[in-house]
C-alpha cells in the first residue's frame, strides 16, 4: 500500500489568505452573497476563496480591493503566494521536491511531461479541463507549468529521463501547427546533455508500465521518492521497499523504450526532417 510520512495539516497560503478575506468582508459589513453580487462573482466563489478551497485570481482580487477599500492588501498577497502553492495542493509537496531534484525519471502514457510543455501544449491541457475552468485559470495554471522548466535552465540542472508512449506524439491536443511545434520543442530538448528522451513504440509486445504514469526523484540529501497521480489526486512515496520496485519498473521501462538515438530519429521522422 501506498504510504506517506504522517504529519500535521499544513496550512496554506490560500487558507491565511481567506481568513483575511472573510475579515476584511466582515468589517465591511457585508455577507458573502453581498460581495459577491459586487463583484460579479458566484456566492459559491467567495465561500470558497474564504474557506481556501479555490485560489484568489488577481483580477478578481483587484476587485474586491476597491470594493472593500482594503488599499490593495488582497492583490498584493496574491502576488506575494509562494510558487508551488500556485499548484493544487496534492502536487505542492512533489513540486517542491522536483524544484531540487539532483535526479529526476518520468514515464507518462497520456500528455507529454510538464516539464517538456511549450505554452500551447499546457493551454490546450487546461482547457481541456472538466468541469471546465475560467480562462484566466486556465492561463495562469498554464504559466504556472511553464515555470516550473526553470529547472531546465539552471546552472546545475538535474539529470533527467523521460519515456513518453507514442500515442502521445498521435494525440494532437490543439491545432496540427501547434502539435508540430511541440514535437520540435521535444526533439529540441532531447539534444540536452544532462536529459535522456525515449518514445515507448506502440507495437511493443512488453510493457511495465501499465499502471500508469510514475516519476522518480533523487533529492540533494539522496533521498529517494515515487510520485503516483491520477484524476485530481496525487501520492509521494517514500517507503525504501516500495520506491525500489518502482525503481526496477522504470529501469525495465528504459530497456523496452527505444533508445535515444532512435527516439531522435523517429521525431525526426515526424517532423518530416531526413
Amino acid at each position: 500500500m501506498q504510504q506517506r510520512k504522517k504529519s500535521s495539516k499544513k496550512v496554506t497560503s490560500w487558507e491565511v489568505l481567506g481568513k483575511q478575506l472573510a475579515e476584511f468582508r466582515r468589517v465591511a459589513g457585508l455577507t458573502q452573497g453581498q460581495l459577491a453580487e459586487r463583484a460579479q462573482v458566484g456566492e459559491d466563489t467567495v465561500s470558497s476563496v474564504e474557506q481556501g478551497r479555490r485560489r484568489l485570481q488577481a483580477d478578481l482580487a483587484e476587485r474586491l480591493d476597491t470594493i472593500l477599500e482594503t488599499k490593495q492588501a488582497l492583490s498584493t498577497a496574491v502576488s506575494t503566494i509562494p510558487t508551488h502553492e500556485r499548484f493544487p495542493l496534492f502536487v505542492q509537496d512533489f513540486i517542491e521536491h522536483e524544484q531540487r531534484a539532483i535526479t529526476l525519471l518520468s514515464y507518462e502514457n497520456h500528455l507529454i511531461p510538464g516539464l517538456l510543455q511549450t505554452p500551447e501544449y499546457a493551454r490546450a491541457v487546461f482547457n481541456n479541463s472538466y468541469p471546465p475552468i475560467p480562462a484566466q485559470e486556465v492561463e495562469e495554471s498554464a504559466q504556472a507549468r511553464i515555470d516550473r522548466q526553470q529547472i531546465l535552465s539552471s546552472g546545475k540542472p538535474p539529470m533527467m529521463s523521460f519515456i513518453i508512449e507514442e500515442s502521445v506524439l498521435q494525440r494532437h491536443l490543439g491545432d496540427p501547427e501547434a502539435m508540430r511545434r511541440q514535437i520540435e520543442h521535444l526533439r529540441a530538448c532531447a539534444d540536452l546533455p544532462f536529459l535522456s528522451l525515449q518514445i515507448m513504440p506502440t507495437d511493443t509486445d512488453a510493457h511495465a508500465g501499465l499502471a500508469g504514469p510514475l516519476v522518480l526523484l533523487e533529492t540533494p540529501e539522496h533521498d529517494h521518492l515515487a510520485y503516483i497521480e491520477g484524476q485530481y489526486k496525487g501520492v509521494m512515496v517514500e517507503d525504501p521497499d516500495e520506491v525500489s520496485m518502482f525503481q526496477q519498473k522504470y529501469g525495465m521501462l528504459r530497456a523496452q523504450a527505444l533508445t535515444p538515438h532512435k527516439t531522435k530519429a523517429l521525431l525526426d521522422t515526424l517532423l518530416g526532417v531526413t
